[in-house]
């Protein structure tokens, strides 16, 4: 009975680590190779890449950037190349912030094809194909696709065979309509062979004996490579940040949806449409009923434009924008054309016939149907105070690639436009403490104006870094935002006026001269970035401190070992945590984490002073002294590089295969604490180097 209990629980310890091992491991690319012959002695290697929404891979000749395509050649007996890796597929070309350099991928399915000229029967042809694949979150090491196969050249009896002069082979072709990848041929070498799940008899007989649960299979590599997936539990960061930013998404869309209510546009219509519902019958009942339908229409229309933008561009497209040349490049004109509208230059409005027509029909039409028709009027009438935000609003979500954010960005507009109808119908006696139309509505539109102004060149930033215009780098940036909000504190201060500012009053209300301290403030705060600081408030808006010119800030954190067994060993002659860092040559993201978090003071004070920092790169390149062969999961795997080395090693001893990973541990390889991967809250961050610190001490 006892040995059946151990059973059980070792049976069920193994369920959850590979439950948890599942969780992190990523497999959004499904790779198939094929093999064909397409000629009387050529034949067609193809890999297929079906590729899951919201990742990419990225295309071939890429240099130094992200990890290319390209295919690797181990064996040629009786068979020779024929011209280069080239792809079938839509592919994408961008400019990357962090590469600074174009680079160039595909999304949904790629094919990658090469031929190859069979010149005898039973020809043998072996090796890989490599490709990488990131999302907006996260990279993949360089993964390999294994290839074997055999062939023949066809024979046709009845063709006669022509004898050819001696002449070279490769003629000069055409350059395909594809671009080529590297094809690189290499010769085989030995590998040494080692299973990861062997036993000796002993071991396995020992089992049956056990009087404790079996111990997890041990490492080739040693015991500092055994697995430590249950121990690690699931990794913080990137699994909340998906809500996190629609829930900032939602934030933003009602703080426009405030903005709107006290522009000129509906702050006045408020007071005379709930009036008109509490007052047109003698049932208020009646009257408050309409007013809440004709909030709830009010969501409804916004909401359905949210998903009218989703439909157009679709989800692809919206992920596609935030990087996209041209289409930033238009947001920039827009919202330029917005920010001179709320200043008075002129107005923007629709077709008065529009307006005409549909109040019309709500005069005509009675019942829900006419209500819902009075707040299709309304978006109408106020859109030259709405659009521009409505605009705005739209952008900055559609830009974040998420395929929800128009549609959570609306809502939180419209639910904002829409309360004070509400509210004002359940409580008509608020309306007398409300505040009286004025001025002070344009100085809103206004102020609005400059923030706008502010947003555009962030998008005019991602167009300049694209096309290599090198006209907004980062301290031209900063030198504009300083002037805006320099000029904004001159406008709330009076300093300066638009053309439908009030002239006569000159006095400063107490809460326009907080808001114009605010704004020299910031202008002032901004300054010492034109030399370098980092003015972290603002990175995630302004262009790469790579684009600056002169720069004063060197602070920079260096990892004391970049091989993990070395690092480990340093770690115990130190005493001293380890903070592990899978990183990547060609990870995005790695970088962003670099530059926003792993750049602030305190995490660099405590990394340098209480952690050894050891940073795996899992597309390294560096060939291991000979191949080694393993056997994963019942999979033969084949570790030629060091990458292929540090990549094998989150695998297999933390269960997660995706970039950028960050793990604390003592001494014996065990973690201190759950991990992290990507995550741009510094305080978080901060709090789990604490945390393991704690943990260290304790044990």
């Amino acid at each position: 009975m006892k040995s059946m209990t151990k059973r059980m629980s070792a049976l069920l310890s193994l369920l959850c680590v590979a439950m948890m091992a599942m969780a992190q491991i990523h497999e959004p690319i499904q790779c198939e190779t094929s093999w064909k012959m397409v000629g009387d002695d050529v034949a067609e290697l193809r890999i297929t890449a079906k590729i899951e929404a919201g990742w990419h891979v990225y295309s071939t000749e890429l240099e130094d950037g992200p990890t290319a395509a390209v295919l690797e050649v181990e064996t040629l007996d009786g068979a020779r190349l024929e011209g280069k890796l080239t792809f079938e597929g839509k592919e994408i070309a961008k400019y990357d912030e962090m590469f600074g350099m174009d680079v160039r991928y595909f999304e949904n399915e790629v094919t990658f094809v090469q031929r190859f000229i069979i010149e005898k029967e039973n020809s043998k042809v072996q090796g890989y194909f490599q490709y990488g694949a990131c999302n907006d979150e996260n990279c993949l090491p360089p993964t390999n696709v294994e290839f074997s196969y055999t062939a023949s050249p066809i024979v046709k009896a009845q063709t006669p065979v022509k004898e050819t002069p001696a002449a070279p082979v490769v003629k000069p072709t055409p350059k395909p309509a594809a671009k080529p990848a590297p094809v690189v041929e290499k010769a085989a070498e030995p590998a040494a062979e080692i299973s990861e799940n062997s036993e000796s008899p002993e071991s396995s007989e020992s089992s049956e004996i056990e009087t404790e649960p079996t111990p997890q299979p041990t490492s080739p590599f040693g015991a500092l490579w055994e697995p430590v997936i249950e121990e690690l539990g699931q990794p913080k960061g990137t699994a909340d940040t998906a809500n996190q930013s629609l829930w900032a998404i939602f934030l933003l869309g009602l703080a426009g949806g405030l903005v709107a209510l006290v522009t000129p546009c509906v702050w006045p219509i408020i007071p005379m449409t709930v009036s008109f519902f509490l007052k047109r019958s003698g049932d208020k009942k009646k009257g408050r009923r309409d007013a809440y339908i004709y909030g709830i229409s009010i969501v409804v229309i916004y909401v359905l434009l949210g998903l009218l933008v989703t439909l157009i561009f679709g989800a692809s497209a919206l992920n596609a924008l935030s990087t996209a040349a041209i289409p930033n490049l238009f947001f920039f004109l827009l919202l330029v054309v917005f920010a001179m509208s709320f200043m008075g230059a002129f107005e923007l409005t629709l077709p008065e016939k529009w307006t005409t027509a549909v109040d019309g029909k709500a005069e005509k039409t009675g019942g829900l149907l006419g209500i819902f028709l009075m707040a299709f009027t309304l978006t109408l009438v106020s859109f030259s105070c709405t659009g521009p935000i409505i605009g705005f609003l739209l952008v900055e979500v559609s830009t974040t690639g998420n395929i929800l954010a128009p549609t959570i960005g609306m809502l939180g507009f419209s639910i904002a436009l829409a309360l004070p109808f509400t509210l004002f119908a359940i409580f008509p006696a608020w309306l007398k403490a409300a505040p009286k139309s004025g001025g002070w509505m344009n100085t809103v539109k206004v102020v609005l104006a400059f923030v706008e102004l502010a947003f555009a060149l962030k998008f005019l930033s991602v167009a300049d870094l694209a096309y290599g215009w090198h006209i907004l780098d980062r301290e031209t940036f900063l030198a504009l935002w300083i002037a805006l909000a320099t000029l904004l504190g001159a406008y709330l201060m009076k300093w300066i006026q638009f053309p439908h500012d009030d002239d006569d009053d000159r006095k400063v209300a107490v809460p326009r001269f907080m808001l114009g301290l605010i704004s020299f403030a910031f202008a002032i705060y901004m300054v010492p970035g034109l030399w370098g600081a980092p003015c972290k408030a603002i990175s995630a808006f302004s262009p790469p401190m790579s684009t600056q010119d002169f720069n004063l800030y060197e602070q920079e954190l260096h990892p004391q070992s970049m091989d993990y067994d070395q690092g480990m060993a340093l770690a115990r002659q130190q005493g001293k945590p380890v903070m592990l860092d899978f990183s990547g040559y060609g990870c995005v993201n790695c970088r962003e984490m670099e530059q926003s978090v792993l750049a602030d003071e305190k995490v660099i004070d405590l990394i340098s002073n209480d952690y050894v920092l050891i940073s795996l790169y899992v597309d390294d390149k560096t060939p291991l002294s000979e191949p080694i062969r393993l056997t994963e999961n019942g999979k033969d795997v084949v570790l030629r590089t060091i990458g292929d080395k540090w990549s094998y090693l989150q695998r297999t001893k933390f269960g997660a295969n995706a970039q950028p990973f960050y793990v604390l541990l003592d001494g014996e390889g065990h973690p201190l604490t759950t991990s992290r991967s990507y995550d741009e809250d510094i305080d978080a961050y901060v709090k789990f180097l604490e945390e393991g610190l704690a943990e260290y001490a304790r044990r």
